[in-house]
C-alpha cells in the first residue's frame, strides 16, 4: 500500500466514524446547525463544484466573465426567485458564502452609501450604529470585533467604536426594552440599526422602531440579521413586512440549505434605498467574493424549493417542539431561561441555566460524552462573554428527523439525568436516536434516491466510479 493510500485509508476511516456518530448515534441540538437533505448534499459533487461564474451589472446588463456559465446563471436567477417567494420580497443577493459575509457586505455598502454626498476626496465611517450587546445575545458578526470592524467611528469620550446597544428589560434580559430603545434612538440618531441575535428567544420590536422613524428626513438603515431564524421567517417574525429595509442570514441553520449566506430586501427600482441595493450588489462582487461556491448555490436552490413546499408544516412544528422541550426541561428540574408565562421561547432555541451543577462548558462536555451535542453559552448576567453559566439548544435538526413534543419530553429526562445526576446515558441516547433516522420535509426516499443517482452518475467522466460506489454501498449495508 502506498503512503498516499495509507493516509487516505486512515483519514476516511475517521470520516466514516464521525459520520456514523453524528448521523446515527447522537442527538444534535446545536441551534446553528442542520443536516441538509440527500438532494442538497448530492448537489455539492455535481459539475458546478470548482467552476467560476463571476458577474456584475455593467450599463444595465449582467456581464459574466467566464464561459460555460449558462446553466449556473439560470440556477442563480431561479434561486433568487425562489428565495424572494419565501420572503415575499423583491430582491435577493446570493453571492455571500456565509452569514457573516452577508453582514460585512451590508456594512461596506451602508458606509459607501452614507458617503455619497461627502466632499470629494473624503470618506468617513458610520457615525453611530445601534445593535444588540454581545453579552445579551447579540451576534458576533454584528459587533466591532466581528464584521462591523473598521466601519464605525470612534467615540472620543470612550475610545471605542460608537455602538449603542439596545436596552433590555430588567425582568427579562432576552427582550428589548422598547421605551428606552426609543429614547436612545432619539438621542443618538444612528445611521445603521442591526436587529437580530445568536441567543434568540423573542421577536425584535421592528415595527415600533420603524413607525417611530418613518417621518425622519434622514432615517437609519434598518437591517435584521436573521441568521438563526432564517428558516422561521413568517411564523416567527416577518421583519420586511414590519418595515425593515434588509435581511441578512445564513442558509443552513433553521433553513434547509448548504452553508451559504444571503441578503434580501424590497429595494426595487424607484424605492428609497435603491442606490444602497446597487452598492450591496457591487460589494458582493467584486467587493467581497470572486468565485461564490457554485455547488452550494445549486444546493441552495434545491433547499429553497423544499422550504417553500414545507414551510408552514416545518415552522409550526419547530416552534411547537421548542416550547414543549422548554417545558419538559423545566418539569425535570432544570432552570430554563425566558418567561414561563409565554412558553420560554418563540424561536427554535431553548436556553438552560446550568451553573448550579457545573460551568456550561463542563456540562456541554458531559452531554457530548453521552451523545447529546449542545453549545455552552454565556448568559446576560455573566461578567464576560467567555464565562458560560448556561447551554444553548435548538430543536430544528431533530424536528426534521421526526421528533415531536413527547419525544422531546423523553430527551429532557435523559438530559436532566446527565446534568443533575451526572449519570451515563450514552447507550440510551443512541438507542433513542434509532427512532429518528428518516428525514422529513423533502421528497420521499425513493424519489430522492432516483434523482441523486442520476446526478451522481452524470458527475464523473465514466460510470465506473458510480458502479464501484454502488457495489461498495450494497456491501456496507449487508
Amino acid at each position: 500500500m502506498s503512503d498516499l493510500s495509507t493516509k487516505m485509508n486512515e483519514l476516511f476511516g475517521r470520516i466514516e466514524r464521525n459520520n456514523l456518530w453524528r448521523q446515527r448515534q447522537c442527538i444534535n441540538l446545536i441551534p446553528s446547525e442542520n443536516t441538509p437533505s440527500p438532494l442538497v448534499k448530492i448537489c455539492e459533487i455535481c459539475d458546478p463544484a470548482g467552476r467560476y461564474a463571476e458577474h456584475r451589472t455593467m450599463k444595465g446588463k449582467e456581464v459574466y466573465f467566464y464561459h460555460g456559465t449558462d446553466f449556473i446563471k439560470d440556477i442563480e436567477i431561479e434561486a433568487q426567485e425562489a428565495l424572494c417567494e419565501y420572503f415575499d420580497c423583491k430582491e435577493a443577493e446570493l453571492r455571500p458564502v456565509s452569514g457573516q459575509m452577508s453582514n460585512e457586505i451590508v456594512f461596506k455598502a451602508v458606509t459607501k452609501f452614507v458617503n455619497r454626498k461627502s466632499p470629494e476626496g473624503t470618506f468617513r465611517k458610520l457615525r453611530t450604529v445601534m445593535n444588540n450587546d454581545l453579552g445579551k445575545g447579540g451576534h458576533l458578526s454584528s459587533q466591532p470585533m466581528g464584521a462591523l470592524f473598521n466601519y464605525v467611528e470612534i467615540n472620543p469620550e470612550t475610545g471605542k467604536e460608537n455602538c449603542v446597544n439596545f436596552p433590555v428589560m430588567p425582568d427579562n434580559p432576552y427582550k428589548i426594552d422598547e421605551e428606552k430603545m426609543i429614547e436612545l434612538l432619539d438621542a443618538n440618531k444612528p445611521e445603521l440599526v442591526v436587529f437580530g441575535k445568536s441567543m434568540f428567544l423573542y421577536p425584535e420590536p421592528v415595527k415600533k422602531f420603524t413607525d417611530h422613524i418613518k417621518d425622519w428626513e434622514t432615517r437609519p438603515v434598518v437591517m435584521y440579521d436573521m441568521a438563526h431564524v432564517f428558516g422561521l421567517y413568517g411564523a416567527f417574525q416577518a421583519p420586511l413586512a414590519e418595515g425593515a429595509d434588509l435581511i441578512t442570514g445564513s442558509t443552513h441553520k433553521t433553513f434547509f440549505g448548504p452553508q451559504r449566506g444571503a441578503i434580501v430586501s424590497n429595494m426595487a427600482k424607484k424605492t428609497h434605498f435603491r442606490k444602497l441595493w446597487l452598492d450591496i450588489k457591487s460589494r458582493a462582487f467584486p467587493g467581497s467574493t470572486s468565485n461564490h461556491h457554485l455547488a452550494t448555490l445549486l444546493g441552495l436552490l434545491v433547499s429553497t424549493h423544499e422550504m417553500n413546499a414545507f414551510k408552514d408544516e416545518y415552522q409550526n412544528k419547530v416552534l411547537s417542539n421548542a416550547r414543549a422541550f422548554a417545558s419538559h426541561l423545566a418539569d425535570n428540574g432544570l432552570k430554563v431561561e425566558g418567561d414561563p408565562a409565554d412558553g420560554y421561547t418563540h424561536t427554535h432555541q431553548v436556553v438552560v441555566r446550568v451553573i448550579d451543577h457545573a460551568d456550561g462548558a463542563v456540562i456541554a462536555d458531559r452531554l457530548q460524552e453521552n451523545n447529546i451535542v449542545v453549545n455552552y453559552q454565556a448568559l446576560p448576567d455573566d461578567k464576560t462573554f467567555l464565562t458560560s453559566s448556561g447551554i444553548r439548544t435548538g430543536v430544528s435538526e431533530m424536528t426534521r428527523y421526526g421528533m415531536n413534543e413527547d419525544d422531546f419530553g423523553e430527551l429532557a429526562q435523559l438530559m436532566a439525568r446527565v446534568i443533575i445526576k451526572n449519570e451515563n446515558v450514552a447507550e440510551e441516547v443512541t438507542a433513542f436516536r434509532q427512532k429518528f433516522m428518516n428525514m422529513r420535509y423533502t421528497l420521499p426516499l425513493d424519489e430522492s434516491l432516483e434523482l441523486a443517482s442520476r446526478a451522481m452518475a452524470s458527475s464523473f467522466p465514466t460510470n465506473d466510479y458510480v458502479k464501484m460506489f454502488a457495489e461498495n454501498l450494497t456491501n456496507l449495508g449487508k
